[in-house]
């Protein structure tokens, strides 16, 4: 047969849209000819498909006219995922195997030189798009590729680790038995990560944390260099509850398009910490076509930003979307991209230049303008958006030594855990996706409450997303007493976590 049509997969944004790639052989002029709106990297398949034939001691049609076509021919098509479809439409074309084994396969590989399979991006992305749709083909993956797709329960998923595997199967005598079908993945344990009575004081924090551990909710820590900032925000992932398994998948997909996921980090949370020269695009995504940024890789997991006020203005203000909605469109001339953007935010700053404003240990050497400057690199709009904002002051030597560790990460855990239960059978989501129609619903405050609250809310000139950010923080504080109504008490905490700056959010 002179024609062999395969079915493979094209990663577009978060999704795994499909593709049909059609070879044909034909007489004339020798040639490749390859179509269908391929970026460089494919059309480079063309070398590394015929090499990998011939070293493989497989026979290239030299003498014939070789058209591919990818389609949908308006589709982008990247990397060098489409290297193994090409080569085995190319083989069934030319009679080599039996394309009619081709019919319930879906596959994807780069190709060496040599013919052996390399990984590729999006493994994940292909296997749940495949069960979605509910086909019943089968997925044909490199090897590594292979153990990543075999997460998702009741996909088949078969891994290959050179071309000469497939062909055995897939040629005469073969009967369609594919190489190394993949078990469905046993969850691993994840590895203890860093401990809360690692740090020494800093109870104020350390209860800080553990309020934004239980709602979901965002935190601003500030204080001077060294007073253990960064170790809180580190400790964060340890203090979140156990990932459901829709979840782990949704992190996994996202870590998989990114290339960055091993099935050793199946079920662990992301914590995502890039430097303060990172630009818009790196934070939220872009490029052409768009790849996801780092409030996506965080997916279900945790967003840090060391030294907060020397990330540029535009990448702070392009933060505040997501932090909203959960989730970022990223909009090209050609198309548009939505990436999940469900993640929880964890900020550190200097309180000013030099670091040691309102120290008791160092003096400051900064004017007010310089401190009101430095500060003010962090908009209204976007301190807005942050529902803590704590103080991490120095702590004299003497106090340092003779202070206790504290609790350790797994009892602070177990308290969340039982307040993210409380949320979840309440609302069905955490305390920081609450919509204000659920807020008003499941925050509500007596009449004293309410006087107390509005006094606060004058005096301090909150907007109305400050308002409804403090009765989330206050009803995550009430939730981990156990309190199904909020007291003047939950609110009065609440109200002194927006005042870490010395002005009002």
């Amino acid at each position: 047969m002179s024609l062999a049509i395969i079915h493979s997969r094209a990663l577009d944004g978060v999704s795994a849209a499909p593709v049909t790639v059609e070879v044909h052989l034909a007489n004339g002029l020798p040639s490749f000819t390859l179509v269908g709106l391929a970026e460089t990297e494919v059309k480079e398949a063309r070398e590394r498909v015929r090499a990998a034939l011939l070293n493989s001691g497989l026979s290239f049609p030299h003498s014939q006219r070789i058209t591919v076509n990818l389609a949908p021919a308006d589709l982008p098509k990247e990397g060098g995922r489409f290297d193994l479809p090409i080569a085995l439409g190319l083989l069934a074309a030319s009679g080599q195997i039996d394309d009619k084994l081709l019919a319930d396969l879906e596959c994807a590989g780069e190709l060496s030189l040599a013919g052996e399979l390399r990984p590729v991006r999006g493994a994940m992305a292909m296997a749940l798009a495949l069960r979605r749709e509910g086909q019943g083909r089968r997925l044909l993956l490199p090897v590594t590729s292979a153990q990543e797709a075999a997460l998702v329960r009741g996909a088949a998923v078969h891994g290959a680790g050179h071309l000469l595997e497939v062909v055995a199967a897939l040629g005469p005598g073969g009967g369609g038995q594919l190489p190394l079908p993949m078990p469905a993945a046993q969850p691993r344990a994840a590895m203890p990560g860093p401990d809360l009575n690692e740090i020494k004081g800093q109870a104020g924090p350390k209860r800080a944390l553990e309020i934004a551990a239980a709602g979901g909710l965002s935190l601003l820590l500030i204080g001077p260099p060294g007073t253990g900032k960064s170790m809180l925000a580190q400790r964060l992932p340890g203090l979140l509850p156990a990932m459901q398994e829709h979840e782990a998948l949704e992190s996994a997909a996202m870590l998989s398009l990114a290339g960055m996921f091993t099935p050793e980090r199946w079920g662990q949370r992301s914590f995502r910490s890039p430097h303060h020269s990172a630009s818009s695009a790196a934070l939220v995504g872009g490029g052409s076509p768009p790849r996801p940024g780092e409030v996506s890789l965080a997916l279900h997991g945790v967003l840090f930003l060391d030294e907060l006020p020397e990330f540029s203005r535009s990448a702070l203000e392009a933060l505040r979307e997501p932090m909203e909605t959960g989730h970022i469109q990223i909009s090209r001339a050609a198309r548009q991209s939505e990436f999940p953007a469900d993640f929880q935010l964890i900020a550190a700053m200097n309180p000013c230049p030099c670091g040691h404003a309102g120290s008791l240990v160092q003096s400051c050497r900064c004017t007010p303008e310089q401190i009101s400057r430095y500060q003010g690199r962090l908009s209204g709009p976007f301190l807005d958006r942050l529902d803590l904002l704590v103080e991490v002051p120095v702590l004299p030597a003497q106090v340092l030594a003779d202070a206790s560790g504290g609790e350790a990460s797994s009892l602070v855990a177990a308290r969340v855990a039982r307040a993210r239960e409380l949320a979840l059978a309440r609302q069905g989501c955490s305390n920081a996706r609450l919509s204000v129609k659920q807020l008003d619903e499941v925050a509500r405050i007596d009449q004293a409450t309410t006087a107390f609250m509005h006094k606060a809310a004058n005096r301090l000139a909150w907007s109305a997303r400050s308002y409804h950010r403090v009765l989330r923080v206050a009803r995550t504080v009430a939730d981990l007493e156990g309190s199904a109504d909020i007291a003047i008490g939950h609110l009065s905490e609440a109200i002194q976590w927006r005042r870490g700056l010395g002005r009002e959010a």
